[in-house]
């Protein structure tokens, strides 16, 4: 039975429920780390254009990119907090060396 649940906000619609989505359930909290990473790499993509600086493309994924957060179910156990926008700003300066 699935322990955790990642919801998907929009940056674009920042604090609107009504724009939320479901990315999914998962047994294990490492899992659900791993595909909101999974997801912000691929808003990280969708934002990324050549020659752009780190913080072009970290104002561009704050802008627009998807935020997912890790629910847990039932009680389940919480890891260490995710944040996308930290794992944005961290893969931007990777994505833009």
């Amino acid at each position: 039975m699935p322990r955790y649940k990642i919801v998907v906000a929009d940056n674009f619609h920042y604090m609107d429920e009504d724009e939320y989505w479901n990315g999914g359930t998962f047994d294990s909290y490492d899992e659900a780390v791993a595909a909101c990473r999974e997801l912000v790499d691929g808003s990280l993509a969708s934002c990324h254009a050549p020659g752009m600086s780190t913080g072009e493309l970290y104002d561009a994924y704050v802008a627009s990119g998807d935020d997912p957060f890790i629910v847990g179910l039932d009680d389940a156990p919480m890891g260490e907090r995710f944040s996308a926008w930290d794992y944005a700003k961290e893969r931007c300066a990777v994505i833009c060396r």
